[in-house]
């Protein structure tokens, strides 16, 4: 039986494991990065072992340290998680070899399924060659891995040639594996997949259907289970076509075959041999604990005939730290509060006063949401993100709530293309107006009305702030009765806490100030100061970089001088495991150019400046 554990893994993927270990009384071994050593799941783990350095490349895809520190912790089972390493056959073989309980699937069946390109000839599919005009739009995608790194879509052939350079580049540094391929693009279809667990007795179950069709740059953001509106028919198509991929490998332990239904048919895409991000909502609704299914599996116990019977939905939403209303931009500091109400699972690598780093994916958590049925589960989730405290930076949490209250995804009529068509509406601001009153209020509170440098009482102060990309001014006034403010009643006021009665309706408005970062309920602010610094402003036309990240690559022949077009990319940064392009905003002439390949950048740094012709 498996008494140690080492994840090798990081964050969340670690920190659900090592909850099932000790559910079971599995000591747990973490491996960590430099810039990991505070994190949540190295301060989890009963032991824990430092990879020297900071990029994935450096630590968590480096197979032959995590071996020799799984030793060194007298750990007897490997388990890879889901990412990095989990689909590489090398490392399963480097686990088998140094005499380890590998958590997985056989080396051999991770071989045949990790690339994408021999996973679909042993379905009978075979890859595009010579792309035309007439085969667009493709897909080009990384050959390994998964999570939608190294995935581009090609609609002009004059195209292909820089996607197939962007995706190489991306797999590259996500996977260590360049490879990709290219396939037809099936546009608007949903991305249906099925759960499957093998044991080494033969058995093989399906454990339903997921539909993981919302998803921004190819990477699910919103996952349920049952995927609503299926037939028995295609259902069965699916459980059917996902048990010949395990037995055509002979798969053992969890694994997800993954497809595209477009026109009531089923398009296979890949087996991931591996758990999935998602799993959580299959456990939900099977009341199963897959990982825990896993290492008995690996311990050798056979799994009982058939299933458990599902019950009910789940659905899930992937919390990011990222801004949706700008490109998906990851976002990066301390996360200082994340409290979801009772009632909901919430599966997470992160804990009040963790900082979010720029060297791996921006998921801070994911949220499920179980009950009898699917509108009652979407109502339940939806509900949950609105009321979820959540200090830090930007995330997508209204985009999340939004999507969920939609009505393609209420009706469950939702693919693929659901935030090409919808992403300008979900994400138009929608701050709350009295966010700011209930700000300065609360900064007022216990303040004197007679400093040296104040006011006379009579006159009102007033406060500035930035809240949805606008600057907002408000105004109080502190009397003998307390605080006041024109247009609402002030009922109560303190550091923490703002009461309002608006229209003789009171509302409450939970504050917490970290900084000049101010939250007010589900609203963040930005305190400004009352005389702006005239060192801040830049010139017009200035490329400042999004977020912090490393300068990858600078557009070929790109010198001062040198002429542009709007929109034409000049400056690649790469952060959180994905490439970025920084375009020029405006046609003209580059007249600074900052930037060089390899340097490392913070938000806000000036990368280059185009004069506007």
């Amino acid at each position: 039986m498996i008494s140690t554990l080492l994840a090798a893994n990081r964050g969340e993927i670690a920190c659900r494991i090592f909850r099932t270990c000790g559910e079971l009384g599995i000591r747990t071994v973490a491996v960590h990065s430099d810039a990991d050593e505070n994190a949540l799941h190295a301060r989890e783990a009963d032991t824990a072992v430092r990879l020297p350095g900071a990029t994935p490349a450096e630590t968590y895809l480096r197979g032959d340290l995590i071996v020799k520190a799984a030793l060194a912790a007298g750990a007897d089972a490997v388990h890879p998680g889901y990412g990095f390493l989990s689909e590489n056959p090398e490392f399963a073989r480097a686990v088998l070899d140094a005499g380890l309980v590998w958590i997985g699937p056989p080396p051999e069946a991770i071989e045949a399924m990790a690339s994408k390109t021999r996973a679909k000839e042993l379905m009978g599919i075979a890859p595009l060659g010579e792309v035309t005009e007439a085969d667009l739009p493709v897909l080009v995608k990384a050959a390994a891995g998964g999570g939608g790194r190294g995935m581009r879509i090609v609609r002009r052939l004059e195209g292909l040639r820089a996607a197939l350079e962007g995706a190489r580049a991306e797999a590259a540094s996500a996977f260590g594996d360049g490879e990709v391929f290219v396939e037809p693009y099936v546009e608007d279809g949903r991305h249906v997949e099925v759960q499957v667990l093998a044991d080494t007795h033969g058995t093989v179950w399906t454990l339903g259907t997921r539909d993981c069709s919302l998803q921004r740059r190819h990477q699910k953001v919103i996952e349920e289970a049952p995927a609503p509106g299926l037939t028995s028919r295609l259902t069965e198509e699916l459980h059917t076509l996902a048990v010949r991929a395990a037995r055509a490998v002979s798969y053992v332990g969890a694994g997800t075959v993954e497809f595209l239904v477009a026109d009531g048919r089923a398009h296979f895409l890949e087996m991931n041999t591996r758990l999935q991000v998602e799993h959580p909502v299959t456990e939900e609704v099977f009341g199963l604990d897959l990982v825990a299914e896993q290492l008995r599996i690996a311990e050798g116990h056979p799994l009982p005939a058939d299933p458990p019977r599902a019950r009910g939905h789940a659905v899930e939403a992937r919390l990011y730290a990222e801004d949706p209303a700008h490109d998906w931009a990851p976002q990066t500091g301390v996360l200082h509060r994340l409290a979801v109400p009772a009632g909901v699972r919430l599966d997470t690598g992160y804990t009040d006063g963790d900082t979010i780093g720029v060297h791996y994916d921006p998921m801070l958590a994911k949220i499920v949401a179980h009950a009898p049925t699917r509108a009652e589960a979407v109502r339940k989730l939806a509900g949950a993100l609105e009321r979820t405290a959540l200090h830090g930076p930007v995330t997508n949490r209204d985009l999340l709530v939004r999507s969920l209250r939609h009505p393609e995804f209420a009706d469950g009529r939702m693919d693929t293309g659901f935030y090409g068509r919808h992403l300008a509406e979900l994400t138009v601001p929608a701050p709350d107006p009295h966010a700011p009153l209930a700000a300065a209020l609360a900064d007022a509170h216990g303040r004197s009305r007679f400093g040296g440098w104040r006011n006379v009482p009579s006159q009102p102060q007033v406060k500035r702030y930035e809240m949805a990309g606008q600057e907002h001014e408000v105004r109080y006034r502190h009397t003998r009765q307390g605080l006041a403010a024109d247009g609402v009643r002030v009922v109560h006021a303190d550091a923490r806490l703002v009461v309002l009665d608006v229209d003789g309706v009171q509302r409450r408005f939970e504050v917490a100030r970290y900084g000049d970062r101010v939250h007010v309920n589900a609203t963040a602010l930005t305190a400004l100061p009352r005389f702006p610094d005239p060192t801040t402003q830049h010139a017009p036309g200035s490329l400042l970089a999004p977020m912090p990240g490393t300068v990858v690559r600078i557009a070929e022949g790109l010198t001062e001088g040198t002429a542009v077009q709007a929109g034409q990319p000049l400056v690649w940064l790469e952060a959180m495991k994905m490439q970025h392009q920084i375009s020029a905003p405006v046609t003209g002439t580059l007249s600074a150019l900052h930037a060089t390949a390899g340097q490392q950048v913070e938000p806000g740094t000036l990368l280059a400046v185009v004069q506007e012709l």
